[in-house]
């Protein structure tokens, strides 16, 4: 093994979720050192290869449609030697994208794997949020169709802050499901475009913010839901009505 080469095994590695500079060093001498590299998108992750001078040569798709049949080559290649790099469109590995099947195929064949810490959009909307974080439940994207408003209820029966993602397209249709399954009064932080130009944060109760949403033209950008949670709403309820009683 030369100084220049990584040692044989599975390595998780985040890219921006929009803005490039996010990328962490580790990451792209990982990314410069791999045999092999696993996208979710290939013409994405090119891109971002270009920018830093990286040969694309090395690039292999990785995806939900192909991930069964990629996964036992990928690990067939570790175990032959090679060091394989797995990268999603956005973000880190395995958080609402393509992944998990490789690694559960890695640990199943007792091959290393090594996660490289990096950009996700679920901590800077946590963070920024103003919500009680010290616990949280994360939830990803909502069903489409089927088990859709089970989900939704399981949501919101949680006592600690939760926090969903959704696309442009669906995400004045959620806000709507969660009013008309009774969170209109609950806190809420939607955050739009995380680490982009037009970055957003919309901090009010769902009420407001869908308003707020269903009177714009259009809905740009992915949306992360920071949705505070049962135990929290009443407690600042209980709050509220004590201060109402005292004045």
């Amino acid at each position: 093994m030369t100084n220049d080469s990584l040692e044989p095994a599975l390595y998780l590695v985040p890219v921006p979720i929009g803005n490039r500079d996010d990328i962490t060093l580790r990451a792209l001498k990982t990314l410069q050192r791999a045999d092999i590299i696993a996208s979710e998108d290939t013409r994405t992750t090119g891109q971002l290869l270009a920018l830093y001078s990286i040969t694309a040569q090395r690039l292999q798709s990785y995806h939900d449609y192909n991930e069964a049949e990629r996964a036992s080559a990928l690990v067939q290649a570790v175990q032959s030697g090679a060091s394989v790099a797995l990268v999603s469109e956005a973000g880190s590995p395995c958080i609402s994208d393509p992944g998990y099947r490789i690694v559960q195929a890695a640990i199943k064949a007792s091959i290393k794997i090594t996660p490289l810490p990096g950009a996700t959009a679920l901590i800077p909307a946590l963070s920024a949020s103003g919500m009680a974080i010290h616990s949280f439940t994360f939830l990803g994207f909502p069903p489409q169709k089927k088990g859709r408003e089970t989900f939704l209820n399981e949501a919101l029966r949680h006592e600690e802050t939760v926090v969903m993602y959704e696309s442009s397209h669906r995400i004045v249709h959620l806000l709507e499901e969660l009013r008309d399954l009774g969170a209109g009064k609950r806190r809420v932080c939607i955050a739009r475009e995380l680490t982009k130009m037009y970055e957003e944060f919309i901090r009010e109760n769902l009420d407001d913010c869908l308003q707020r949403l269903a009177a714009r033209p259009s809905q740009k950008g992915e949306f992360v839901i920071v949705l505070e949670g049962k135990g929290e709403h009443l407690i600042d309820n209980q709050g509220e009505e004590k201060a109402r009683i005292r004045n």
